[in-house]
């Protein structure tokens, strides 16, 4: 079943005239109808809403080892006692700030044990960083081993959740590293970067990185209406090569709202920001649970 936010959020995948006409690149459609994969009977026929996953939530810190480094890490999960499943959840160009732990812990209290690398830190790399340390996907991918040996963890496997350029280190993590092979079960970014952050301009604005072709788990990703063109674009056209290649990779588009509509401060939070947010965690946590299910 899905929630009355998702039916709300999206219900439009507008493309402006600029992007659709770019040469090369088929803007995705709107999925509409009882076809569509968003679609839920018992929400139209019988009106009924599944109700979230509420738990209190409990953190404290680690520190794990990835070869030359010393990596800290924020594990959150719900605070009474029991077992859950594993989530490792990467953070992005702002490092593992106050506004990041919160979204961990949004993560964790839909019933998760959730792992936050800090590879930042790990790495004395100061935050929001221009240039990308290849050493902090090793340190990723290591988490991974970290997470799973937990004893309060109820999986065999984890879920990689990432945000901004988190999402190319988990996507490294899981393809590069081979953690899809023996470790992760699916992958789920918010507007995630999909390339080398280190590839020239070209290669930003009109392509994704060639380990997305690789990338065999379940895939879901959340964008804005209002994401910028060149991400938007490179996100677009890996979820298409996905789907065309016959994997199970999905995107979502909320109208309304640009990046960071999961973290952004309460002064400037608006209305739409909320709904993209509540509404991309319950199907995140939906994903994820069906993901280390089967």
């Amino acid at each position: 079943m899905k929630t009355w936010l998702a039916a709300v959020a999206v219900a439009a995948l507008s493309i402006n005239a600029a992007i659709a006409a770019s040469p090369g690149y088929a803007p995705m459609d709107n999925p509409v109808g009882q076809s569509a994969w968003w679609w839920d009977d018992d929400w139209w026929d019988g009106g009924q809403i599944p109700g979230p996953a509420n738990h209190r939530v409990e953190t404290r810190w680690i520190e794990y080892p990835s070869d030359d480094a010393t990596v800290p890490a924020m594990i959150a999960r719900p605070a009474d006692g029991e077992r859950y499943p594993a989530v490792l959840y990467q953070h992005g160009r702002r490092g593992l700030d106050e506004l990041i732990q919160a979204q961990v812990v949004r993560l964790a209290a839909r019933g998760f044990v959730v792992l936050a690398p800090d590879v930042y830190s790990g790495r004395f790399i100061e935050k929001l960083p221009i240039e990308h340390d290849y050493d902090t996907e090793k340190d990723v991918a290591a988490g991974i081993d970290t997470l799973l040996a937990l004893p309060d963890v109820s999986t065999a496997k984890a879920c990689l959740a990432s945000h901004t350029r988190g999402g190319y280190m988990a996507l490294k993590a899981a393809v590069t590293h081979g953690r899809q092979d023996d470790a992760v079960v699916c992958y789920v970014a918010w507007y995630p970067h999909l390339q080398d952050p280190n590839a020239p301009e070209p290669m930003q604005v009109y392509r994704y990185s060639s380990e997305i072709d690789r990338l065999t788990i379940p895939t879901l990703v959340f964008i804005g209406d209002e994401e910028q063109y060149q991400r938007r674009r490179s996100i677009e056209t890996a979820i298409q090569s996905m789907q065309q290649a016959g994997r199970d990779a999905r995107l979502v588009v909320y109208p309304g709202v640009g990046r960071g509509f999961d973290f952004r401060p309460p002064h400037v939070r608006t209305f739409a920001d909320d709904l993209a947010a509540q509404d991309s965690l319950l199907r995140a946590s939906r994903f994820i649970n069906d993901s280390l299910r089967d």
